[in-house]
């Protein structure tokens, strides 16, 4: 009996996690499998490109966290790179795909679909000119570079998103003139805006040149074809390079085409076990797939490597015969601009207000660690509960070394629907070089309960006890 073939479409987190997950538990003789990258490069980490743009990392190297030749040799995987999937034929069970000047057809049994996402591209001219990246795999990474090193002195950034925020960083720290342009009032849209402000503070304080409220018109090309200007309803900006910080959108492209269905997302509708709900023997991890926000119920496209692992693993166990769902998300992310930290879980406002839940904030300012301990740095930290309960729908924080990390313990308590009354009580660590002796978290859960019981009391006309 011939064994069983799985082939995996994308050579990044999602699909090689599956792929590796998947060989733990069978063997060659029982499970054959075939990866498919279309770039030149595997296993790597996407989020760690502009940190190799910046030369905080030395290598490209550094970046891949298997080799091919590891992933061949020691779990027995057909890793194809330079191979492209250009149609799935879920009716023959084949994947047509690009190798080269040619063309095959590969059969499969079980097929996981790990696509990833793609730079969100406005549809404005010249927005697909010579010298616009959009940064999503290594070898947007290594164009960047070559633009660098042939003397790239001018940079525009087109978006204020993670990726856009940590590029510009990166070209600043090479010594780049760089100037940020966002269509919103303030950079940084998935902070509320008081919280982006402190951001957009941050970038000036760069030396970065930010215009808020500007949506770009055009990408301007010079006599050679390539980027030379971007053009906003109030000015023209000279640029030797032009980066796309405008987010991702899932890279459903091959999956649609094949009839897998398509979530209000945009990305691939699963079941709980990361199989498409379309198609028997099809499953999906990954920046492709559409998942469940675990506060507001609703379905979210995140594209963060950790959920991309996680799904992937998932999809693994469960072809390699266990049993095992990913529950969703709540939307921690995590981020840092030069010294600046920035963090968030759960809803912003303007989530909450789209969800229909009614809520009470509260915004705290503190010290990372104790005033008078040689480096305390600001933070400022901002709750979102419910009304009424008191249940911790939200979080955001900014500040200075120090700071971010303490988002994981405010993710802990969404995850676990939490009241910000439980977390005011939580058994928090405190020394002076790591806290003040009230943890910004603490306080901000104790600022947010006495909003909480300052609305109930309003509601009936009572007046509040004091809880602090």
């Amino acid at each position: 009996m011939s064994a069983e073939r799985l082939v995996v479409i994308g050579g990044d987190a999602g699909g090689m996690t599956a792929a590796a997950q998947a060989r733990r538990r069978r063997r060659p003789d029982d499970l054959e499998i075939i990866a498919l990258e279309r770039g030149r490069y595997a296993s790597y980490s996407a989020c760690g490109i502009p940190h190799w743009v910046a030369g905080t990392v030395d290598s490209v190297d550094d970046l891949i966290s298997r080799a091919p030749e590891v992933t061949r040799t020691k779990f027995d995987i057909d890793l194809r790179l330079g191979h492209e999937a250009l149609g799935i034929d879920l009716a023959d069970r084949s994947v047509t795909v690009r190798s080269g000047d040619g063309a095959y057809r590969l059969g499969f049994d079980q097929l996981v679909i790990g696509t990833g996402a793609s730079p969100v591209r406005p549809d404005i001219p010249g927005i697909d000119a010579p010298g616009v990246y959009g940064v999503q795999t290594l070898g947007d990474g290594e164009a960047v570079r070559a633009a660098l090193a042939a003397g790239a002195a001018r940079a525009v950034v087109v978006g204020g998103g993670y990726i856009g925020l940590e590029m510009a960083e990166a070209m600043v720290s090479r010594g780049l003139d760089v100037t940020v342009v966002e269509a919103a009032p303030q950079p940084m849209s998935t902070l509320d805006p008081d919280m982006g402000v402190l951001v957009a503070d941050a970038l000036v304080g760069l030396g970065i040149t930010l215009h808020r409220g500007e949506a770009v018109t055009a990408v301007a090309t010079g006599p050679d074809g390539r980027a030379a200007t971007v053009v906003t309803p109030e000015r023209e900006i000279p640029a030797d390079l032009v980066v796309l910080g405008l987010g991702v959108r899932p890279e459903t492209t091959l999956a649609r085409d094949a009839g897998v269905k398509i979530g209000v997302t945009g990305g691939i509708v699963t079941d709980a076990r990361m199989r498409t709900v379309s198609h028997e023997g099809v499953w999906a991890a990954g920046d492709c797939v559409q998942t469940i926000d675990r506060v507001a119920l609703r379905p979210i496209a995140v594209a963060l490597g950790t959920h991309a692992v996680k799904q992937g693993r998932v999809v693994g166990i469960n072809i390699g015969g266990g049993y095992l769902t990913f529950p969703g998300v709540v939307g921690t992310a995590v981020t840092k601009v030069c010294d600046l930290e920035v963090a968030r879980t759960g809803l912003r406002e303007a989530d909450a207000d789209r969800a229909g839940l009614r809520y009470v904030t509260a915004t705290i300012e503190s010290t990372t660690r104790a005033g008078y301990f040689p480096g305390a740095a600001p933070i400022v930290t901002k709750l979102i509960a419910e009304r009424r309960s008191g249940r911790l729908l939200g979080a955001q924080i900014v500040g200075r070394e120090g700071a971010a990390k303490r988002i994981d313990v405010l993710a802990t308590a969404l995850w676990n629907e939490m009241t910000v009354e439980d977390i005011a009580g939580l058994d928090l660590s405190y020394a002076p070089p790591f806290a003040p002796v009230w943890d910004p978290v603490l306080i901000a859960a104790r600022k947010a309960w006495d909003a909480v019981e300052a609305d109930v009391a309003a509601l009936h006309g009572a007046p509040r006890s004091a809880t602090s």
